[in-house]
C-alpha cells in the first residue's frame, strides 16, 4: 500500500510481502523536492501511481524499468539503484516456485523463544514464569509449524488439550520436561483438571503472544481470534482470616515468617511488598509517628502504580521493627515463595484446612478490620494500595482527589486490634 509524506517532502511504497526477503528494503523513498504542502500532495500522487506500476510490471516480468512521466521534471527520477534493484530480484525467481525464508515467516519454536527473551526483562519472576508456562506448552505441541501455518484448528486442538491437564502436572517430579502431549496422557492417572480460570489464563497468554507476532509483522492477523473459550470460570476469591485462626497463627510463633505476618495484619500489605521492606523505607512524620513507604526497590516491584503509598506504622509493631536489620532489607533472606510455602506448613499444622486459606487471607483480615470500624471504602483502598477507589457516589479519588491525608490514615490504623490474647 502506497504511503505519503508530502510534508516531509518525500513520498513512497511499501515493497510486497513475498519480495522483502529478495530485495532486502520495505519500501522505496524518494524526495519530492519541495515544502509546498499543496505541490507536495500533487506529486506524492504522481509518485505512488508511478511506483504501483513499476512494482506490477517487475512481478509480471517487465524487461524495463518504467519510465518517468513527461512534464514530471528532474524531481521525479527514481532512485534508479533501489528501482534496477527490485526488478532484477522479481524477474529472477517464479512466483509459483517463491518460498518465503524464515526471517519472513518464522516458526512458532523460534518466535516464542524471541518473545520469551523480551519478556524476561519486563516481568515480574513469578509473571515471568507463568508465561513461560504456558507457550512453552504451546511450543511442545506446535513448535515445528511456521506462524503462517497455524489455524482455528490449532487453536481448538491446543483448547482442547490443555482443558484435560491435571493440575498436579508442575508439582510433580515426573512431569519435568514432558510435551503436552505427554502430559495429557500423565494427567489421565487421575481424575481432577486444571480449573476454567487457569485455561483461560493459559489461552490468554497464548493470544498475547500472537497478538506480540501481528504487531512484529511475523504473522497478517492472529489466527486464534476467532476461536471461542467456552470453559467455565468460577471464581475463587481468598478466605478472610477469623480472629480464632489470627490467634492460632500468632500464638505458634513461627521462626521464619512470624514477623512479617504480624506486619501484613497490621498494615494491609501483600506478602512481597512486606518482604521486600528496607531500613530506609520507616520514615518518621513527627507527631504522627513512623510510616511505612511502599516503593518499588532493589528488593521488589509494586503490582500497580497505585500500590506505592505511605503506610501508618501500628504501634504494636514498633517492639518487633527493633529486632529487625537497622540497614538494607529489613527480611534480606525472605522471598514471596517462603513465605507462602511456610504460610501452608503453619496452617497444615494448626489444622487450619479452609479452603481459599491463603497468606494473602492477611490483608483481607485488615480490610475487613477496617471496614467493620467504619472507614470508607476509598479510605481503606488509599491505605491497601487498590486501584481506582471509589467513593459512595462512584467518584475516582484517584482521578478527582489528592487522597486522605497522614493524619486520617494514622486515625484508621490504630482503630485496628489485634484479637485478644495476642501479643507481638
Amino acid at each position: 500500500m502506497p504511503i505519503s509524506r508530502a510534508r516531509l517532502g518525500f513520498t513512497g511504497g511499501t515493497i510486497p510481502r513475498k519480495s522483502l526477503s529478495l530485495l532486502g528494503q520495505q519500501a522505496l523513498k524518494q524526495s519530492l523536492k519541495t515544502g509546498d504542502v499543496k505541490v507536495g500532495r500533487q506529486r506524492a500522487a504522481e509518485v505512488n501511481a508511478r511506483y504501483d506500476e513499476m512494482v506490477q510490471a517487475a512481478i509480471s516480468g517487465a524487461s524495463a524499468l518504467p519510465v518517468s512521466r513527461a512534464g514530471s521534471g528532474d524531481w521525479a527520477r527514481p532512485t534508479e539503484a533501489a528501482l534496477a534493484k527490485l526488478r532484477a530480484a522479481l524477474l529472477c525467481v517464479e512466483p509459483s516456485s517463491y518460498v518465503e525464508d524464515e526471517r519472513i515467516s518464522p516458526t512458532v519454536e523460534n518466535s516464542v523463544r524471541r518473545y520469551l527473551m523480551l519478556r524476561q526483562g519486563q516481568l515480574r519472576h513469578g509473571g515471568f514464569k507463568s508465561v513461560r508456562y504456558s507457550l512453552e506448552l504451546f511450543q511442545s505441541k506446535f513448535g515445528d509449524l511456521k506462524l503462517t501455518e497455524l489455524s482455528r484448528a490449532e487453536g481448538r486442538l491446543f483448547l482442547s488439550l490443555i482443558s484435560g491437564l491435571s493440575p498436579y502436572v508442575g508439582k510433580s517430579e515426573h512431569t519435568r520436561g514432558l510435551s503436552l502431549d505427554a502430559l495429557v496422557t500423565w494427567s489421565r492417572k487421575g481424575s481432577a483438571r486444571i480449573s476454567g480460570r487457569t485455561q483461560r489464563r493459559i489461552w490468554s497468554q497464548v493470544n498475547h503472544w500472537l497478538d506480540w507476532c501481528v504487531y512484529e509483522a511475523e504473522v497478517d492477523s492472529n489466527p486464534f481470534i476467532s476461536v471461542r473459550f467456552e470453559a467455565k470460570v468460577q471464581p475463587k476469591p481468598y478466605a478472610v482470616l477469623t480472629d480464632a485462626e489470627v490467634q492460632k497463627l500468632l500464638g505458634w510463633r513461627d521462626p521464619v515468617i512470624d514477623k512479617v505476618l504480624l506486619i501484613c495484619l497490621l498494615s494491609g500489605m501483600r506478602a512481597g511488598e512486606a518482604a521486600g521492606l528496607l531500613r530506609d523505607d520507616l520514615r518518621s512524620k513527627g507527631n504522627l509517628g513512623w510510616f511505612f513507604h511502599v516503593r518499588p526497590n532493589q528488593q521488589r516491584l509494586l503490582k500497580t502504580a497505585s500500590a506505592e503509598r505511605m503506610v501508618p506504622m501500628h504501634s504494636a509493631l514498633q517492639p518487633v521493627l527493633t529486632d529487625l536489620p537497622s540497614a538494607g532489607p529489613l527480611f534480606p533472606t525472605l522471598t514471596v515463595n517462603d513465605i507462602t510455602k511456610r504460610f501452608a506448613v503453619m496452617r497444615k499444622k494448626l489444622g487450619l484446612e479452609r479452603p481459599g486459606l491463603v497468606f494473602h487471607s492477611s490483608r483481607k483480615w485488615f480490610i475487613t478490620q477496617c471496614e467493620r470500624t467504619g472507614v470508607p471504602e476509598h479510605f481503606t483502598a488509599s491505605i491497601v494500595g487498590h486501584k481506582s477507589a471509589r467513593s459512595e457516589n462512584g467518584i475516582t479519588y484517584g482521578i478527582y482527589s489528592a487522597g486522605i491525608s497522614d493524619e486520617q490514615k494514622r486515625n484508621i490504623v490504630d482503630q485496628i486490634r489485634l484479637p485478644e490474647g495476642c501479643v507481638p
